[in-house]
């Protein structure tokens, strides 16, 4: 049996479904069990609960442990665990100590790999497409979304290419001891998001630049901690009018990246 936390996340949802497709046991971690809306077949448990007995494999996320894996790390050693595939980012490819991102995933893939279980890190490269859904509320009200650097790259990775990627972590021996780094197919830029959302919603969309004061005071007002918002002005920063470096999930998927066009399409619920 596989236990997948952060299991009603943007990548563990799919990922629920894709290992009950392989015929897989599925323990899914939530926070509020009565509220996930998880398929049937699947066996669902409190995140607080951590409950071990029995399980194979896991997938883990900072998302549903945000102080890192090490409790996971030991109940998964007490009950037998095998295997745990992590959910990391390319970001921990970077030593600067400043960027506190780039820390806390070091950290999380030390641990997995001093863990004594078989591991995998995921390293998603050039952001993740779902960031974009901080945008639905400004999209559906005015059209028009805010931010710092309308002329940054990215290459913005489909929730569903991760999901697979952890499937076949979690499913084969094909990944055991790898950091596979993949981004999404093409380098846009935060103007390009927009406009490919209004067009997959036919209605404009506009990307209105703002400065760095600005998207301090816009973060800390969503909570996002000063650390972080730092992290991510110097990473986008260095991004302005450089397109940024493509990591096929071709060897990986034997397909092509999923486009955030294609996202946009499969997103038209939560912008209109």
């Amino acid at each position: 049996m596989i236990l997948v936390t952060g299991a009603t996340g943007h990548v563990g949802r799919p990922l629920v479904d894709l290992l009950l497709e392989a015929g897989a046991g599925v323990r899914a971690l939530t926070r509020n069990p009565e509220l996930a809306r998880l398929p049937e077949g699947v066996e669902v448990a409190r995140t607080d609960e951590l409950p071990m007995k029995g399980i194979e494999s896991v997938f883990f996320v900072l998302a549903a442990f945000p102080d890192g894996p090490a409790e996971v790390i030991r109940r998964a050693r007490e009950h037998g665990v095998r295997r745990i595939v992590a959910l990391s980012s390319y970001s921990a490819r970077d030593d600067d100590p400043k960027n506190s991102i780039a820390v806390r995933h070091r950290d999380l893939e030390r641990q997995i790999e001093e863990s004594g279980l078989e591991w995998t890190a995921l390293q998603p490269a050039g952001g993740l497409a779902v960031t974009a859904l901080e945008w639905s509320r400004p999209i559906r009200t005015t059209g028009v979304v805010r931010g710092p650097f309308a002329r940054a790259h990215s290459a913005p990775v489909h929730e569903q290419d991760i999901a697979e990627l952890a499937a076949r972590a979690l499913l084969t021996d094909e990944l055991l001891g790898a950091k596979p780094m993949f981004s999404g197919p093409e380098s846009i830029t935060y103007a390009d998001r927009a406009r490919l959302i209004g067009e997959a919603i036919g209605k404009p969309v506009r990307f209105e630049e703002i400065s760095h004061d600005e998207t301090r005071r816009e973060m800390a007002e969503v909570g996002v901690p000063p650390a972080a918002v730092e992290a991510r002005l110097r990473m986008f920063a260095a991004l302005v009018d450089r397109p940024h470096e493509i990591s096929p999930v071709e060897p990986y998927l034997g397909r092509p990246a999923r486009g955030f066009a294609e996202w946009a399409a499969d997103h038209i619920a939560d912008f209109t």
